[in-house]
């Protein structure tokens, strides 16, 4: 199950207990880099397993008519089962309902298959250091009639 948040309510600390696992304290990123000034302006999707435990998260906010998908994670013990897809393709719905006409993100390297498996393409020439981490930047052109 997938629910979203504003910033100011009780579900976007589910959002954070999952990003400060994945991001921090797996990947080692500074906590003041992960939470940042743009928590407000976004939209927090949380994604719940069976018990109503988060186990996923992400943030879409609208950037210059776009909407830029940030913050994907999903923990690493409920990874490789789908639950990333179910996120994006709920982002993807929620900008479609918005008319948002397009989506972009900047990928870590090591997931840049998986959103062209989702089909984004990468834009960026060359990789760059986001947070100490390799990324591409990628974009999905968004078809309002599906």
């Amino acid at each position: 199950m997938i629910k979203k948040y504003t910033s100011d309510e009780q579900g976007y600390r589910d959002a954070l207990e999952v990003r400060r696992d994945v991001f921090v304290q797996e990947q080692q990123i500074d906590e003041s880099e992960e939470i940042d000034e743009y928590e407000d302006s976004a939209t927090h999707f949380v994604l719940y397993d069976e018990n109503s435990k988060p186990v996923g998260a992400s943030r879409l906010r609208e950037v210059n008519g776009e909407g830029k998908v940030e913050r994907v994670c999903i923990l690493s013990s409920h990874r490789k089962k789908g639950l990333g897809e179910e996120l994006m393709i709920a982002m993807e719905q929620t900008a479609k309902d918005l008319s948002i006409p397009s989506l972009i993100l900047y990928a870590q390297i090591q997931a840049e298959d998986f959103y062209k498996k989702l089909g984004y393409q990468t834009t960026s020439s060359e990789p760059f250091l986001d947070a100490n981490i390799p990324h591409v930047a990628m974009k999905k052109v968004l078809n309002s009639s599906e």
